[in-house]
């Protein structure tokens, strides 16, 4: 099985985790790690939940 990790659209740090959300004016699609999901859940009101991105796909 391949190892895949992306980087965090919002820190920039690695992730075997993404959740795909738009949380500005833009409404562009941004995977972000779990920390900052839960910071700019709390920030925005604009945030909206569109899935979640993980390394390990089920079988």
């Amino acid at each position: 099985m391949r190892h895949r990790e992306k980087n965090c659209a919002h820190c920039q740090k690695l992730t075997e985790v993404c959740y795909r959300i738009q949380y500005d004016e833009t409404q562009k699609w941004h995977l972000v790690c779990p920390s900052c999901q839960k910071q700019l859940k709390k920030e925005s009101p604009l945030y909206r939940y569109g899935g979640t991105w993980k390394a390990k796909k089920r079988k």
